[in-house]
């Protein structure tokens, strides 16, 4: 069973990036969940959320 939720290092990891960035990165796409409702967990995101908007596609597929 895959994990719903990204952390930080997940993050920095797929995309390259520094652990600042990465958070900033989570910061972003957590603004954009509760604002559509959602409930957030600081410092994580969600996988399919993340997923969708940096590759296109909301399922559970490793990119």
């Amino acid at each position: 069973m895959a994990k719903t939720m990204m952390n930080v290092k997940e993050v920095q990891e797929k995309l390259e990036i520094s652990e600042s960035k990465a958070y900033e990165v989570i910061r972003n796409l957590n603004a954009e969940l509760e604002a559509k409702g959602y409930l957030v967990i600081t410092g994580k995101c969600n996988r399919r959320y993340f997923n969708e908007k940096f590759y296109g596609y909301a399922d559970d597929q490793e990119g």
